[in-house]
């Protein structure tokens, strides 16, 4: 299975509230670089006492390396879900990051900075299910930043999502990577 590009440690925020499927999100990028890719992951997460509804926090650092620092501190990508993350997250991302928003929930202001917009949440309704919105932001991810291979990340889903949601979570990828190749990412 075909690595995809690196250099240096990555390092990814997910920001969201429960129930957006932040941390599973979150897992699948670090299961399709450690297991699937042979690449160096940490993931940790936080969120409120909330179960839904709260702000919800997932990292994941990717190297070629040992990890030796566990958290994100300087995100190369940030995801922002809903318009707290990108308030609390949005001025952490290092200079030329990539910057993912959840167009129908983040306003960024002005000036606004260079950001990829993605109506994930209507995509996933399109599919037929909002639950697959964090898959579509991971599709969208993998096309766009390159950082884990498509292969591994859709090993992690075969291995991960129970079986009878694997055709809609594999169509939700699919969409997400599609729409980041339109926008004219290079393909991992």
């Amino acid at each position: 299975m075909p690595a995809a590009r690196s250099s240096g440690p990555v390092q990814i925020r997910f920001g969201g509230y429960g129930g957006q499927g932040i941390v599973l999100a979150g897992t699948l990028l670090g299961k399709a670089a450690s297991l699937y890719d042979g690449k160096e992951a940490v993931f940790t997460q936080a969120y409120g006492p909330e179960a839904r509804g709260g702000a919800s926090r997932a990292d994941v650092i990717i190297a070629d390396e040992p990890i030796d620092y566990p958290y994100v501190t300087q995100p190369d990508v940030l995801v922002a879900l809903f318009q707290e993350a990108y308030t609390l997250f949005g001025g952490q991302l290092k200079p030329g990051g990539t910057l993912i928003v959840e167009e129908d929930l983040v306003r960024l202001g002005e000036p606004a900075p260079p950001a990829s917009l993605l109506p994930a949440t209507r995509m996933a309704e399109e599919l037929g299910n909002r639950i697959v919105t964090n898959v579509i932001v991971l599709g969208f991810l993998v096309g766009r930043t390159g950082v884990v291979s498509r292969e591994a990340a859709e090993q992690a889903l075969k291995t991960t999502v129970k079986p009878a949601a694997l055709e809609l979570n594999m169509r939700a990828f699919e969409a997400g990577f599609a729409r980041a190749l339109a926008a004219g990412a290079a393909p991992a």
